[in-house]
């Protein structure tokens, strides 16, 4: 009674407490509600204030996929080539933005009459990437893409339909590109043109710059002559060196410090000896199978077993490194490979193939097989008596036209059917001009061989090949470990106290940002960079487990830097401030020292080094190999001092100080050609103008937050 009446005069707090935590849970599904209505849910990014959906992102990402697959004449891509790809289009989507908001400020369009034109040149890298590029001039023709257009609206036939649309959709999404990067080469040409005037004195002083040689004898005085102790750093110095080179410390996206601990679980001593035991049993059953294929096949191999011939290439290091060695029929294994795995190599032939053949073909094919067989026999008969190949294709709707088969087409396959493996097996042991009749589970196939280039060794190896993987209970055993670590360490610093106890060190990154995806070069770490973009400085994040489900990690996040002016309390920043305070001041101290100095002879007097230097232009800095630096400013005073005068005053370089006499200057053989160094000229605005684009960049107010989805 006792308890009850005491939890009864808690009632008012408990309303509070519950009425508090329903509040929260209330409230935290109406956060969601306003997200979702919001749009932030979707949001991938904003440039220019405006909302970059995750829909549309996505949508763009699909267009250029399809469109890569098919330039590139690839059926899927790798993640790294999908991660590439993202990035691109972002890229691209941000820059089109901006181009698109500043031309339409100015009025600038493309019209269809300009997209036209640039078609009918069909120089752009694009255009020849498509299927419409005509095989004998290796050109661009408009003509092709505008008989496609044509025929596709008359095509009735619907699997031809399908591939029609899918070649539409790619020319639709070359078309809206070519547009795009016409308008932002307008933009960037008118932007170049008001960075710099291109005309024949400036022409003519680009030639000077580059033609006109000095040869001096250079008097250096290096900084690190002076002892560091010998230079007083006050806070005035850092202060005012830093607003000097503060644009230097702009940050155009943020980015994040942090410590991490990385654990990889490998297979135990027991794994490994299981494993290993487990292909033994496998090294036996191999070296007498009858079908090898079987074998490799039950065995789950990382290898399929093709059973046609390829090339070394075709297989992993640890493999390829001992076919060469081995004799045809010899079983070798298990061999542990440097690359994790354990292999059992059986090779069954070795012989010399050519890398590339050359063939034409006729298919013949009938839903009654023994009709096929019969229209086969009477093709390959009518070859035999000196038919015209070509008549004969055409006669049965086909082409015969004549194509390259490359080992490499098929070597990497993921698996080859008994018809492919009788075609392929057949090509390689033809001769040329040899015509075979090529029986196939669904017809059969008259091939001539017409060419064979590069003879090689080809092998067909059965393989069995498997990670030494670790098992289920080393796995537990290494999370528990990791587990127990990661509760005990709630703080960078027992963070970083506890890891020695566990045998695990703590590594540190500096200035990660969100676009580079992987935390601690591991893979499928998304939530990790999700936690650390939304931490608080000097917080420990739980345990992840990522990257093959054979990672374990854990993150502390150190430091956060926002977009725009690193400060002078970063570290890395106060650093290079207090060198170049330090620099300066032995500066003011060397030029004091030779202020009075009015030969080389008097400089090396003063202690410098003296040594003489030829072929110094104006248009490129001079390496001083006295102080191991490049100096841009020695060019400049070089080229104002007229031959046989001492420089009028000490030049301030990057690594020490410099004086000298010019000994000769000479102009260099060679026609001047205005148009040549006028168009250079131009190129170096343009140049100029790219790197000017970006003050629109950090003007777009560009927000990345990709991480949040990928």
């Amino acid at each position: 009674m006792a308890a009850i009446g005491k939890i009864r005069s808690w009632g008012p707090i408990l309303i509070v407490v519950i009425g508090l935590g329903l509040f929260a849970f209330i409230a935290e599904d109406w956060s969601k509600i306003v997200d979702a209505l919001f749009g932030k849910r979707n949001e991938v990014g904003t440039v220019l204030g405006k909302t970059v959906d995750i829909n549309d992102f996505n949508e763009r990402v699909n267009e250029f996929t399809e469109y890569v697959k098919i330039a590139r004449g690839m059926e899927n891509l790798t993640d790294e080539q999908t991660t590439a790809l993202r990035d691109q289009v972002w890229q691209t989507m941000v820059q089109n933005s901006i181009i698109e908001k500043e031309a339409g400020e100015l009025g600038l369009t493309v019209t269809d009459e300009e997209l036209q034109n640039m078609m009918k040149e069909g120089t752009n890298p694009m255009l020849l990437q498509t299927p419409f590029v005509n095989r004998q001039t290796g050109r661009f023709d408009y003509t092709m893409v505008q008989k496609f257009l044509n025929d596709k609206s008359a095509l009735n036939n619907p699997q031809l339909a399908e591939q029609y649309e899918a070649i539409s959709k790619f020319w639709s999404f070359t078309e809206k590109n070519l547009r795009t990067q016409l308008l932002a080469q307008k933009y960037q040409t008118l932007f170049a043109r008001c960075m710099m005037v291109t005309n024949n004195i400036s022409a003519k002083l680009a030639f000077k710059a580059e033609n006109e040689e000095s040869t001096i004898e250079l008097a250096s005085i290096p900084y690190s002559s002076i002892n560091d102790n010998k230079v007083t750093v006050t806070d005035a110095d850092l202060k005012a060196k830093y607003e000097e080179l503060k644009p230097m410390f702009r940050q155009f996206k943020e980015t994040r410090d942090i410590k991490f601990v990385s654990v990889k679980v490998a297979a135990s001593d027991a794994d490994r000896k299981a494993t290993n035991d487990q292909m033994n049993k496998f090294a036996e059953e191999l070296k007498s199978a009858e079908t090898p294929g079987n074998v490799v096949s039950k065995s789950s191999s990382l290898i399929p077993f093709n059973g046609v011939p390829v090339g070394k290439d075709a297989f992993p290091m640890p493999v390829a490194s001992k076919l060469d060695s081995m004799s045809v029929g010899q079983t070798l294994g298990p061999v542990i490979g440097e690359d994790n795995t354990i292999n059992i190599i059986r090779l069954i032939a070795k012989e010399q193939l050519p890398d590339s053949i050359q063939i034409r073909v006729i298919q013949v094919a009938d839903q009654n097989a023994d009709m096929a067989s019969k229209r086969a026999d009477s093709i390959y008969n009518a070859l035999q008596g000196g038919g015209d190949f070509d008549a004969l294709a055409k006669k049965y709707g086909q082409t015969g036209e004549k194509t390259w088969v490359t080992t490499r087409q098929y070597q990497n396959a993921p698996a080859i059917d008994t018809d492919f493996r009788s075609y392929i097996n057949s090509i390689n042991n033809m001769a040329v001009n040899e015509t075979k009749n090529v029986k196939l589970s669904g017809g059969n196939m008259i091939v001539q061989v017409t060419d064979r280039r590069s003879m090689v060794t080809k092998y067909i190896a059965a393989v069995i090949s498997k990670t030494m993987d670790f098992s289920k209970d080393t796995y537990n055993t290494a999370y528990n470990k990791f587990s127990q670590y990661v509760s005990e360490s709630r703080t960078i610093g027992a963070l970083e106290k506890n890891a020695a106890k566990y045998g695990y060190k703590v590594e540190e990154r500096k200035d990660l940002s969100s676009t580079e995806y992987y935390v601690a070069n591991v893979n499928n770490t998304r939530d990790a960079m999700r936690w650390i973009y939304s931490a608080n400085v000097n917080e420990v994040s739980p345990l992840y487990e990522c990257g093959n489900n054979d990672n374990l990690l854990v993150v502390a996040l150190t430091g956060i830097h926002d977009v725009g002016f690193r400060t002078l309390d970063d570290s890395n920043v106060k650093e290079y401030i207090k060198n170049a305070v330090i620099r300066d001041k032995k500066a003011e101290q060397i030029i004091a020292n030779v202020k009075d100095v009015k030969s080389v002879e008097a400089a090396k007097a003063k202690g410098a080094l003296v040594n003489e230097v030829a072929q110094v232009t104006f248009a490129a800095p001079v390496f001083v190999q006295a102080t191991g630096a490049s100096e841009p400013a020695l060019s400049g005073a070089v080229a104002a001092t007229g031959k046989g005068k001492f420089s009028a005053s000490p030049v301030k370089g990057n690594a020490g100080v410099y004086l000298f006499m010019v000994k000769d200057k000479v102009t260099l053989p060679g026609k001047y050609d205005e148009a040549t160094y006028a168009a250079r000229l131009g190129q170096r605005a343009a140049q100029a103008a790219q790197q000017a684009l970006q003050e629109y960049f950090i003007k777009a107010d560009v927000k990345d937050k990709r991480y949040v989805f990928f």
